[in-house]
């Protein structure tokens, strides 16, 4: 299930998109550890396409449906058999890191309202760093410059929260 992005319309799509193509272009875009190799080639399309039309449930279903996620990793050194829900992890991670980026893009263009971090999923057992967050406000220059400088999980401000948090920002 999606988290529900409470600012996602027309115009935090299109800053997603512009996002999404500037990472590209720079090769700053996180591909995760999990994407094989013909998904490390097309994660930037699919993160672009998801931007346009799509969702994180969208985006993780594609990786599914066409198998491009590895089997097995490394970690530590030994062979593990890649998480069952790493095309959930790493498709909500990353899809929420660009709708946040799209709207601090959206808050600054309508003249730098702060933007509100609230939860975007229910959880029954959330974590007490991700309520501590909720309904706290940031100034999005602030947010997006450390959301386009921290690619991938952790970020200075610590949003998003972490993988599975279910945080997000809203205008």
């Amino acid at each position: 299930m999606p988290l529900n992005y409470e600012s996602l319309d027309e115009t935090t799509r299109k800053f997603m998109q512009e996002e999404v193509e500037k990472d590209t272009e720079n090769g700053t875009i996180y591909l995760g550890s999990y994407l094989n190799e013909e998904g490390r080639i097309l994660w930037p399309s699919l993160l672009l396409e998801a931007a346009e039309k799509g969702d994180d449930a969208s985006l993780a279903a594609k990786l599914r449906d066409e198998n491009l996620l590895k089997t097995h990793a490394l970690r530590a050194g030994k062979t593990v058999s890649v998480p069952v829900n790493a095309a959930d992890t790493l498709s909500e991670g990353e899809f929420n890191r660009y709708y946040a980026r799209g709207v601090c893009l959206h808050a600054i263009s309508n003249g730098g309202d702060d933007v509100t971090v609230y939860r975007a999923r229910t959880s029954s057992n959330p974590r007490r760093s991700s309520e501590a967050k909720i309904g706290l406000k940031y100034d999005p220059e602030e947010l997006l410059k450390d959301l386009r400088e921290n690619p991938g999980v952790d970020t200075a401000l610590g949003l998003p929260n972490g993988p599975n948090s279910g945080l997000s920002v809203k205008l």
